[in-house]
């Protein structure tokens, strides 16, 4: 059975020259484990969809259930990285990592389950620094650690690398998944980056632009520890870039 199931989603909203339609006629189902990239163009409500799954908004028809169970508001079972790091500048890194602890884990768990997030994103000799202090990607290490202190079911990412380096940002890709293999949690990011979705991605989804529907599924049949510049890593992003330029079908087979 399917971990998240998104059926017939629409989202309208309302502003001051009419109704803006921003998700139209969304389903997908994601299986437990799975690594899901939803790719589009700003604007495509992409993340809309992500922070209706999230909690964080309510779809206008149609359902989203986690584990069979109707989404509507926000749990520790899924937790959110954004784009920005959204740190509190006036705490500690442990203290930011603290704050998303649940109220009901006691004062000496809490301790252990610090020190335990910042050795897996490599932060600890840093948990006394504040965010200022700190490059933008270990910013990020932070906020991952924050987002999977509860162990969440699916972790979901909206763009947490869209304002790094390219180098930092290939270092923070594989930092992800192998978080991913340790965590064994079923994670869902939002990207317009073509490359990360077939670097990162089981399935990637591929929306059009507003209002967001899904052009297509694509299998992402590589080995992991994948090589950005093999045949067979291009294949998969030619197919994937003429959704978006070219608006026909591409000329060989792949799966959907």
């Amino acid at each position: 059975m399917a971990i998240l199931s998104i059926n017939q989603v629409n989202k309208e909203f309302q502003i001051p020259t009419g109704t803006v339609k921003a998700l139209n006629n969304i389903s997908l189902q994601v299986e437990e484990g799975e690594f899901i990239c939803i790719v589009g163009a700003s604007g495509c409500g992409k993340s809309t969809l992500l922070r209706i799954i999230a909690g964080l908004e309510r779809q206008t028809t149609g359902t989203v259930l986690y584990e069979n169970t109707p989404i509507t508001e926000p749990s520790t079972e899924r937790g959110v990285i954004f784009q920005e790091s959204r740190l509190f500048p006036w705490l500690t890194v442990e203290k930011n990592i603290e704050f998303g602890i649940s109220n009901s884990v006691d004062k000496l768990s809490k301790k252990e389950l610090i020190r335990h997030y910042l050795n897996i994103v490599g932060l600890q000799e840093f948990r006394k620094a504040f965010p200022h202090q700190l490059s933008g990607g270990m910013q990020q290490r932070v906020s991952i650690a924050r987002a999977l202190i509860n162990q969440p079911k699916i972790l979901l990412l909206d763009e947490p690398f869209g304002a790094l380096d390219a180098l930092t940002k290939m270092t923070m890709q594989d930092e992800i998944l192998r978080i991913r293999e340790y965590q064994k949690s079923t994670m869902i990011l939002v990207t317009h980056d073509i490359d990360e979705a077939v670097y990162l991605a089981d399935r990637v989804v591929i929306m059009s632009s507003r209002p967001g529907t899904i052009r297509k599924v694509l299998n992402i049949q590589l080995p992991r520890n994948r090589n950005r510049n093999s045949a067979d890593f291009v294949y998969y992003r030619d197919i994937i870039y003429q959704q978006f330029f070219k608006q026909e079908e591409p000329d060989f087979n792949y799966d959907i």
